[in-house]
């Protein structure tokens, strides 16, 4: 259990790259007592900074279940709540609101956005730098250019995405831009293609992770594309089955679709962190999401990246020893950066 003197020391340094200022405004958005020592330990740290911070702590939001609701929140209809939030210069959210229409609402306005929910020994272990920055930067230039984004595999994976439908969007833990959202922890660049774009297969392997169930698959799946949505699921095991199942159970055909694809460029995550870590039920997923070289598929709400499609289902699925190619171009090979700029 880390300390608060420890919180408020690297939430300090967390600010300063988010280039937080005397005269600055920072609001802390909590949903009852979730993740209240980082909210106090921020609090303290915006102060040290010199700026006036203030908390918004919301109650429980209702009907929560085992099942996740990509995109509904606390804050949804809490107008006086989402206005004071759009006259803040920065946001810490403590408490998840991506996707959703508010979050958009708020960055809009002006204000920088951080979502800080992982574990202190993540936030710890993946903190950001800005080499980071520089080189998932590098990785946004050229998403922003292709035409084709093709994925591969030794496993059978084979699939076309044509590209420039959708602006690219870049993490890399921390934010110094008014209007822009970033999530502590993670590091990764990814853009969607066309509408109906998308064409192919995406074999899921052993050692893959389906980060809404936690998990790293066991059994091969593969995923039938067929202009732009999942029209197969497949495999003999027992994941074919609940990957299939479980999106069945939102009863919405928009869960099909594909969302993003990218890759990711942080080095001090791991793909194994699952299978050792003793934090489970407290994390989200970041070591998974954005693991150096991994390949980022992705089902789904697009709404992040300005689409209209807000289904509640949400599948990112992160794939091992896959490779990736911007109009012929290489830039992950089998799960290794192709590219120096963004080598490490």
């Amino acid at each position: 259990m880390p300390s608060q003197v420890e919180m408020v020391k690297l939430f300090t340094e967390q600010l300063k790259l988010c280039k937080m200022q005397p005269h600055e405004t920072v609001i802390i958005l909590c949903e009852d007592d979730i993740r209240v020592d980082y909210a106090q330990a921020f609090m303290l740290a915006a102060q040290g900074l010199g700026a006036t911070p203030f908390q918004i702590t919301l109650p429980l939001r209702p009907k929560r279940t085992d099942k996740q609701t990509t995109g509904k929140n606390a804050l949804a209809g809490n107008r006086p709540a989402i206005e004071a939030l759009k006259k803040a210069d920065l946001i810490v959210d403590v408490m998840g609101t991506l996707f959703s229409p508010e979050q958009d609402e708020i960055t809009a306005a002006g204000a920088r956005m951080l979502f800080v929910r992982e574990p202190f020994d993540i936030l710890a272990q993946n903190f950001p730098n800005e080499d980071l920055r520089r080189r998932i930067e590098f990785g946004e230039k050229l998403l922003e250019k292709a035409e084709v984004l093709r994925i591969w595999s030794d496993a059978g994976t084979d699939c076309t995405f044509e590209m420039g439908g959708y602006r690219v969007m870049t993490q890399y833990g921390y934010t110094d831009t008014p209007g822009r959202w970033d999530h502590m922890g993670t590091g990764q660049v990814l853009s969607q293609a066309h509408d109906g774009r998308v064409n192919g297969k995406v074999v899921i392997m052993p050692g893959d992770t389906v980060t809404a169930f936690q998990r790293m698959v066991e059994t091969p799946v593969t995923l039938t594309i067929t202009d732009g949505f999942v029209t197969d699921i497949a495999g003999d095991g027992m994941d074919a089955a609940l990957l299939s199942d479980y999106m069945e159970s939102f009863r919405d055909p928009r869960a099909y679709a594909i969302s993003h694809i990218g890759w990711g460029l942080l080095d001090t995550a791991t793909w194994y962190h699952r299978a050792i870590t003793r934090t489970r039920p407290a994390e989200i997923s970041v070591n998974s999401l954005s693991y150096y070289g991994n390949v980022l598929f992705s089902t789904g709400p697009n709404t992040e990246l300005g689409g209209k499609n807000d289904t509640m289902c949400h599948m990112d699925i992160p794939l091992r020893k896959t490779s990736l190619s911007l109009d012929g171009v290489t830039i992950v090979d089998k799960g290794r950066i192709a590219i120096p700029e963004m080598a490490v």
